[in-house]
């Protein structure tokens, strides 16, 4: 690493933990204790299509003086695929971005309040059951759901609310508004940021967006992926392995933590090497990172 952003910041760099103002279950500032305790030193906060975080997170990092890279993490869909796309480092006060945002964020609240109609026919579940596990600037989404639903005692766990009751099968399901995987890196990038997919090799038939089409999102500027998470397939990270080399891209490694009480990730099982970390800094034009 030649750059200045190397001798800035240290690892271990994990960039992509979630607080519960969007689906995590801690504040933002126990995310970065919690990410300190797992050894990590920069981490990135990646709530689902808000920014809210941002703040709390910051001063928490200046307590522990560690490096904190402002993210999100952008819902956008192709066809029947619900792509994620992490941005880093972006204006968070861009408009096109905010007005996309908070598109997504009213119709996810909508699509909520069916969700839970529709389970309210078979089982005893309102919709104040839902709003007692959020925040008052969470992006309110199924994992909410799921919380009540374990709350009244219908499900175990999280895992067991999305397997059943919160399944596409199940019959409950409501689709909800995203912009398509272009639309979210162009935005992403016209505000400065760095573009990232987000554990793009999930298992399941088709889930991995078309080679073809990734190359179109790397010709709008998409940066790199998200190839070291749990959920990513051999294969799939084979693949994309090829593809980042041969496009010179950003490959970056992290947990998805959503809490202690959410996903059984934790901060730091998967990390980004400072290479890495260093030229994503040196990419972004919208904000820089907060060091030590």
């Amino acid at each position: 690493m030649t750059s200045d952003a190397a001798f800035r910041f240290s690892g271990p760099s994990d960039l992509h933990l979630h607080s519960n103002h969007s689906d995590g279950t801690e504040s933002p500032a126990e995310v970065v204790r919690q990410a300190h305790a797992h050894g990590v030193r920069t981490f990135a906060l990646t709530d689902h299509d808000r920014t809210t975080g941002w703040d709390e997170a910051a001063a928490a990092a200046a307590a522990l003086r560690m490096t904190f890279l402002p993210g999100m993490e952008f819902s956008a869909k192709h066809e029947w695929r619900s792509v994620h796309v992490l941005g880093y480092l972006f204006d968070p006060t861009d408009p096109a971005l905010t007005a996309e945002t908070a598109r997504i964020r009213d119709d996810r609240v909508g699509r909520a309040e069916r969700i839970v109609r529709n389970i309210s026919r078979d089982y005893e579940l309102v919709w104040e059951d839902v709003l007692a596990h959020t925040t008052a600037d969470a992006t309110v989404g199924r994992p909410h759901i799921a919380d009540a639903l374990i709350t009244r005692g219908f499900v175990r766990d999280r895992t067991e609310a999305f397997e059943s009751i919160l399944h596409p099968r199940s019959g409950y399901y409501e689709p909800h508004y995203a912009p398509d995987p272009l639309t979210a890196v162009r935005l992403i990038t016209r505000a400065g940021g760095v573009a990232i997919i987000a554990h793009p090799a999930t298992a399941g038939r088709d889930r991995m967006l078309p080679v073809s089409y990734l190359e179109r999102l790397i010709a709008e500027g998409l940066a790199g992926f998200e190839i070291d998470h749990r959920e990513n397939t051999a294969a799939g990270k084979r693949t994309l392995r090829d593809l980042a080399v041969r496009h010179d891209l950003i490959v970056t490694g992290s947990s998805d933590y959503h809490g202690l009480m959410g996903k059984p990730n934790r901060p730091g099982e998967n990390t980004t090497t400072d290479e890495m970390v260093s030229r994503l800094i040196d990419r972004a034009t919208g904000i820089a990172p907060q060091y030590p």
